[in-house]
């Protein structure tokens, strides 16, 4: 099959268009470190299901062989009501960077993700300087319920994920009756709920080493680069003060 004839797409800019190639999805240098997943908990409960959930989470990703680090978000200010310069602040902020994937658990709550659950991803800016902190991470999302299954959280959580321009993964998972499912030492105890975290675990793992090396090209697009490219002519060309 012939590729397109850009002459033919007078809207285009034949200098920024590209059509996707395969190569470029094959790093030359895999990276060698383990792969880095963020975790964050939307409760801040002193037995909160949500927190055990996410170090059940830890615990596999390790087994796995990922690096992880969990943030806790008991005092992190609500979002606008502190800088950016706010100790807890910069440290989810830091984590965020160091990501390379995430993952977010929240308890369901009057139908929705918790406001704490809001509030961390609501902190991590779409742009810091010249940086995205999100975008191209892979995201897994998890939720728990205090009764029946739902799926509310989860699906905010997802929304929220495409609007951080985070590669989300297909699997999810979602504990119903969370308080039964884990024992005294806050361990979960083996069910299918348990097996869909493990489910949920391994494929963020493999989402992430397939992706993390080319995240920079798989989320280059030809309307930034247009509007990159504009605002260098701008400034290239604006009369001497």
């Amino acid at each position: 099959m012939r590729a397109i004839d850009v002459i033919q797409l007078p809207n285009v800019s034949e200098a920024l268009f590209s059509a996707p190639s395969q190569a470029q999805l094959r790093p030359v240098t895999p990276a060698a470190h383990p792969p880095r997943i963020l975790l964050l908990y939307g409760s801040l409960r002193e037995r909160s299901f949500s927190r055990l959930l996410s170090e059940e989470a830890a615990c596999l990703l390790h087994a796995m062989g990922a690096d992880t680090r969990t943030f806790n978000p008991h005092g992190l200010p609500l979002a606008d009501d502190a800088p950016d310069s706010h100790p807890k602040v910069q440290e989810l902020r830091e984590l965020a960077a160091w990501s390379e994937g995430m993952v977010w658990t929240s308890p369901e709550r009057h139908g929705a993700m918790t406001g704490i659950m809001k509030t961390q991803i609501d902190w991590i800016p779409l742009s810091q300087g010249a940086v995205r902190p999100t975008q191209g991470k892979t995201l897994a999302v998890m939720q728990v319920s205090g009764g029946s299954q739902s799926f509310n959280a989860v699906n905010q959580l997802r929304v929220l994920g495409r609007w951080m321009r985070m590669l989300t993964i297909p699997n999810q998972s979602s504990v119903a009756k969370a308080f039964m499912e884990f024992d005294d030492a806050g361990r979960m105890k083996p069910s299918a709920y348990y097996d869909r975290v493990v489910d949920v675990m391994e494929e963020l793992v493999k989402f992430t080493l397939l992706t993390r090396d080319v995240s920079p090209y798989l989320v280059n697009r030809y309307s930034e680069r247009k509007e990159s490219a504009e605002e260098l002519m701008k400034r290239v060309n604006q009369k001497s003060i």
